[in-house]
């Protein structure tokens, strides 16, 4: 349920609920394929600390893996655990043939140096798509492991506007290399014609306004309101902001849902938009990242 459920609207709500549990039937019949040719796709997650909030991701990623079949491990470091240690046990999974994807969960204690361990993930296994290798790839074009949000998001499109993006004016809000950035490159590889805004620019809302899809990726609850948009605009928050309203926490957006919700074309809801994508495109990434492996399919 969306957080304004009670709200008289005409514009469509973008379900990722329903999107992903359809990707995930979708992964699930791809790795019996795997398994009947001999394969068992397989994710390896690293957990280094006792971040509470990772521990769920974790948690979270591992049952969706159990889920659709695809063979899960974990290993658990303490927080105080040398980078040199971790980097050894990145080298060994890279080594496993049997392992396929190997994702570190971020952040990491701050003496580990976080784009030394992303770099020495094999390019091919690295399922979050942030190796610059696949940071890379994807800039030119070519078919990388890319990041699981904005790969979500695009899917989320698709399936709101038709399979077709040609020529759709995009504006992406935020220029993050977890988000923005390569939300920016899998749009203009869809043949959109992409904007990135951020803090600096000037005019923020008149070029907001001319986009037939906004993706609100900026890390600000509720800052696009009414003035960023149009009725024709496909509006796609990635946002995850807690913020206290009355007291009580409450799970908002980037984006002021209740203030454009009858001024949009469609919307994703937070949660239960833009959240469940990232997760069943992991999935998919493992299974992306056998099939570069083994180059069976």
């Amino acid at each position: 349920m969306n957080i304004s459920a009670n709200l008289q609207t005409s514009a469509q709500i973008v379900d990722g609920k329903a999107t992903a549990a359809k990707v995930l039937e979708e992964v699930k019949a791809e790795v019996q394929q795997f398994k009947q040719k001999g394969i068992e796709p397989c994710l390896a997650v690293v957990l280094v600390g006792d971040d509470p909030a990772s521990h769920v991701y974790v948690r979270n990623k591992v049952e969706k893996a159990q889920l659709v079949n695809i063979r899960s491990l974990e290993f658990r470091m303490d927080a105080d655990t040398a980078e040199e240690v971790l980097l050894e046990k990145i080298d060994e999974l890279n080594a496993d043939a049997s392992v396929h994807g190997i994702l570190v969960q971020l952040p990491l204690p701050k003496h580990i140096n976080e784009t030394a361990v992303l770099e020495r993930i094999h390019p091919q296994k690295d399922v979050d798509g942030f190796h610059s290798e696949n940071v890379g790839g994807l800039s030119q074009g070519r078919d990388v492991l890319t990041p699981c949000t904005p790969t979500g998001c695009i899917r989320l499109l698709k399936d709101t506007l038709g399979p077709d993006l040609t020529g759709l004016n995009a504006v992406v809000v935020g220029r993050s290399n977890i988000v923005g950035k390569p939300m920016a490159a899998l749009l203009l590889k869809e043949s959109c014609t992409v904007t990135i805004v951020h803090s600096k620019t000037k005019n923020i809302q008149d070029i907001c306004k001319q986009a037939d899809i906004l993706v609100a990726a900026v890390g600000r609850p509720l800052m696009i309101d009414e003035s960023y948009v149009n009725p024709n605009m496909v509006v796609i928050d990635v946002g995850i902001n807690r913020i206290q309203v009355d007291g009580k926490n409450r799970l908002v957006g980037d984006v002021h849902y209740e203030a454009v919700i009858d001024k949009v074309k469609a919307i994703t809801p937070v949660p239960g938009g833009v959240g469940p994508m990232t997760i069943a495109y992991l999935m998919k990434n493992t299974l992306d990242a056998a099939r570069l492996q083994t180059k069976i399919f």
